[in-house]
């Protein structure tokens, strides 16, 4: 089968997508592309060529309705700089093949990631793992990047006398922080990639990851631009909802109680608040108070 060339794709190859103060996405290699993913649907049946609104239809119908093989025929190959804990978040996503820098063989750069101003908030008082929507008074927000880079420079100081004494890299690396920059090599299939976009551009993760998928997204979206379209289609502008959600939901339509109180209500509310946002227009009322 000969190599798919997505010209939107070739013009984007190595060129360094800035990330944060110090980080870049790198797209560095592709195989395949909207081409390749029905062509391995269509395989199935004997299926040929078919023009590009017959193509288009097909892949909104594999995303839409999680016929995902065809997804993993398309191969993304990034390289990737960014704080070693956005990696230890990103290195969840298991499903890929990845060469870190090692420590261990290199000296690592003076290379630390600093927040902006407008980052530096305080903590949610309704979610354990994330910040609040407020800033810390500009200010303060700058006495904690202070902070934050006085503590920075003092253990990469360190860490050089230690390499100095001829202390062993491994050892000598051990208390750099964890917004030490780190780099690496990251390869995925299309399938997997959607899912890891899926998560990590959603407005609960984490500011610092979340930037780093909006990077590769870009990158997703030259490869295989009418997957990418159904992607938003029917994944990051979809609302799903569990069956006590549908419950709730048949319940509201016909102003009855939806029954459902505490975080599952507010968890509901969001979805429906999401549902209303991508109609022009809506007869959905607020719900009715729970039922006792």
């Amino acid at each position: 089968m000969a190599h798919i060339i997505v010209p939107e794709a070739e013009a984007l190859l190595d060129q360094e997508i800035q990330v944060l103060d110090k980080g870049f996405v790198r797209l560095v290699d592709y195989m395949g592309g909207d081409q390749r993913i029905v062509q391995a649907a269509r395989v199935s049946y004997g299926g040929g060529t078919k023009s590009y609104r017959q193509d288009r239809g097909l892949i909104h119908y594999l995303l839409k309705n999680h016929h995902t093989s065809p997804f993993e025929q398309v191969i993304l190959t990034f390289h990737t700089k960014m704080p070693i804990f956005v990696a230890r978040q990103w290195v969840r996503h298991r499903t890929a093949r990845l060469n870190e820098i090692s420590g261990r063989y290199s000296v690592m750069k003076d290379d630390f990631y600093l927040p902006s101003p407008d980052q530096v908030k305080f903590q949610s008082e309704s979610n354990k793992q994330a910040r609040a929507e407020d800033s810390l008074p500009l200010d303060e927000a700058l006495e904690v990047i202070k902070t934050l880079e006085d503590e920075q420079k003092s253990s990469y100081a360190n860490y050089l006398k230690l390499i100095d004494k001829g202390v062993a890299r491994e050892l000598a690396r051990t208390n750099l922080p964890l917004n030490l920059y780190t780099e690496w090599y990251w390869q995925m299939d299309l399938h997997n990639l959607l899912h890891f976009l899926r998560l990590r551009m959603d407005g609960h993760a984490q500011y610092e990851i979340r930037v780093y998928g909006e990077a590769m997204a870009k990158c997703a979206q030259a490869v295989a631009p009418l997957a990418y379209e159904a992607f938003e289609e029917h994944i990051l502008g979809s609302v799903s909802f569990s069956r006590a959600e549908c419950d709730a939901l048949s319940a509201m339509l016909t102003g009855q109680p939806v029954g459902l109180e505490g975080k599952p209500l507010d968890a509901f509310l969001a979805k429906v608040e999401k549902m209303k946002s991508a109609m022009p227009s809506t007869d959905i009322d607020e719900p009715a108070p729970p039922s006792a």
